[in-house]
């Protein structure tokens, strides 16, 4: 997206999505998850798709819910430099293999990129961001959305982790339809 954002006049908003929300606060393994598919086709794409984009990409044993983070990330959107919160959520989770359902993991994230921990903390223990998060899920649903991540705009949609140059077509034809109405 940073690469998107550099060559084209691009915006994101982070609108969260209900992937796996049956999963417990402690995890799932993922052998268990996947129990009878052969997932390593899939792993080994996804690694590469990360490779060419220069991003990391750990070895996760484990998925873990992702509900707590999404309410920290839509919380953190409405701070100062709150955007920085998704690359460090990513890292914690497909890099670190950190438990992002876990609220003293979730503080430490949020401190690393210079987000005031106390506040944090209130977000996650009140649960102050719910609403948005269900607002969140609710439009997901509402637009079809199956998979992350997915982007969407003038009722277009990429789902999946695809190569650059799939999301710069995705850009340039929408930037196109623009320009043929203006």
């Amino acid at each position: 997206m940073e690469k998107l954002k550099a060559n084209y006049p691009v915006k994101t908003r982070w609108v969260h999505f209900p992937l796996h929300p049956d999963t417990p606060a402690e995890g799932r393994s993922l052998a268990e998850m996947f129990a009878g598919r052969d997932i390593e086709p899939i792993r080994q794409r996804l690694k590469n798709l990360m490779a060419e984009a220069g991003l990391p990409y750990g070895e996760r044993t484990h998925t873990y819910n992702s509900r707590l983070a999404q309410e920290l990330g839509a919380w953190a959107d409405t701070q100062p430099g709150g955007e920085a919160i998704h690359d460090a959520l990513y890292r914690a989770y497909f890099v670190d293999a950190v438990n992002i359902s876990d609220v003293d993991a979730l503080i430490e994230i949020a401190e690393a990129v210079g987000l005031d921990g106390l506040a944090a903390r209130a977000v996650l223990v009140e649960r102050s961001f719910s609403a948005k998060v269900d607002e969140d899920w609710a439009r997901s649903r509402g637009v079809g959305v199956t998979g992350v991540p997915t982007f969407y705009a003038n009722d277009l949609v990429v789902v999946g982790c695809q190569p650059y140059e799939t999301l710069e077509k995705f850009v340039q034809h929408l930037l196109a339809g623009h320009e043929e109405k203006s």
